[in-house]
């Protein structure tokens, strides 16, 4: 938007400095003056006044004609003293919006790992630099993850598309290769890369929020999640268990649904194979609908689970198989919590494995016959 050009606020503040201390100061002479006009006594405005002949009689001066000069002299200082003093005053006052304009430039030149770092006491300019670094931390880290993703997802579309490739090319080259096995080999491959794309498509609306709210109850949602991979669970050999109360939350029905079968999954494939245990529990803690998925399985250090919410992260050495996804399970699941203004903790079990938890703001009991699924 053009914005015709206008005073510096330096300069306006220059000038309301000056201009109130020239108030302040016309203010103080008119007191003076009044002050002489009243009180002071008439003998002392006497100046003796005459000739020798004539002798010595009492005139009254002119009090205007000598306080006058005096009181511009007074003025013109007050006025220059007042534009030195303020362009200084407001030049050390404006300081730091200065320093917030050259971080903001710097910013929108793509430079995000400036900082204002603004020394001093805690004060208004000092509350607007530490908020400003902290928008600024998270925008670097929100490009950083950005670019890291984009990275990531670029590779991982970029595999299966190789794959095909070669496999046309190996057909092309060879046309008497068994035509069955590479429509088998191209439908894998293709089923995974469309897997990918309606990932990373569920992760993007999730991040938007871009889904109506509904009343949810998450122990149905379990129910739900673990009957549609009872069959997974039975070809791994995991048995699931399942407990919980009724826990009231709010949200999206098929995100939340997507959430917990992604936990319940994630359970399932990286288990002990032929004797893992796979727990889903929901439960209502204060003011909060809790959903926990716990299994066994190999140990997991603090540090390995931390990660393994990141995009296309992982496990190091754990379990891969036919089901191991595409490695956007666990993102989606702290994508939809975060939507869902949750908190997603992950905690390594000391007899291996990791317990899953997921915590979102319950809301008051769903009556039964609600319909809600």
């Amino acid at each position: 938007m053009g914005r015709a050009p206008g005073l510096s606020v330096r300069l306006r503040l220059t000038l309301s400095y000056a201009g109130f201390l020239m108030l302040a100061g016309a203010l103080l002479l008119a007191a003076v003056w009044v002050f002489l006009l009243r009180y002071v006594p008439d003998r002392a405005l006497i100046v003796p006044s005459g000739t020798p002949d004539t002798g010595v009689f009492p005139v009254r001066s002119n009090l205007l004609r000598v306080f006058a000069p005096r009181a511009v002299a007074v003025l013109a200082f007050l006025l220059v003293f007042g534009l030195a003093g303020g362009w200084i005053l407001a030049g050390r006052m404006l300081d730091p919006l200065t320093r917030i304009a050259e971080a903001t430039r710097m910013a929108t030149n793509g430079s995000l790992s400036h900082r204002i770092r603004l020394p001093g006491r805690n004060d208004e300019f000092r509350e607007l630099a530490d908020a400003f670094d902290t928008m600024l931390a998270r925008l670097e880290a929100h490009v950083a993850e950005q670019r890291r993703f984009a990275a990531n997802a670029s590779h991982e579309l970029r595999t299966p598309l190789a794959i095909s490739k070669t496999l046309l090319d190996v057909a092309r080259t060879d046309p008497a290769h068994d035509t069955g096995e590479l429509i088998d080999r191209l439908h894998a491959v293709n089923t995974r890369a469309i897997d990918l794309t309606e990932a990373l498509f569920l992760l993007s609306r999730a991040d938007q929020r871009s889904f109506a709210r509904e009343d949810v109850d998450l122990s149905l949602v379990a129910e739900e999640a673990t009957e549609t991979l009872l069959p997974l669970a039975e070809k791994h050999g995991v048995t699931i268990e399942t407990c919980g109360d009724i826990t009231p939350t709010s949200g999206s029905q098929a995100l939340l649904l997507q959430l917990t079968m992604n936990l319940v999954h994630n359970a399932i494939v990286h288990n002990l194979p032929g004797q893992g245990t796979v727990w889903v529990d929901t439960s209502v803690r204060s003011k909060t609908a809790v959903l926990t998925v716990e299994n066994t399985g190999e140990n997991l250090t603090p540090q390995l689970a931390a990660t393994l919410t990141e995009p296309f992260q992982r496990g190091t050495e754990r379990i891969r198989t036919d089901h191991a996804g595409v490695g956007l399970g666990l993102a989606i699941v702290k994508t939809i919590t975060q939507a869902h203004d949750g908190t997603l903790t992950l905690t390594p079990r000391s007899a291996g494995g990791i317990r899953i938890t997921v915590e979102l703001p319950a809301t008051a009991r769903i009556p039964m016959g609600s319909g809600v699924l």
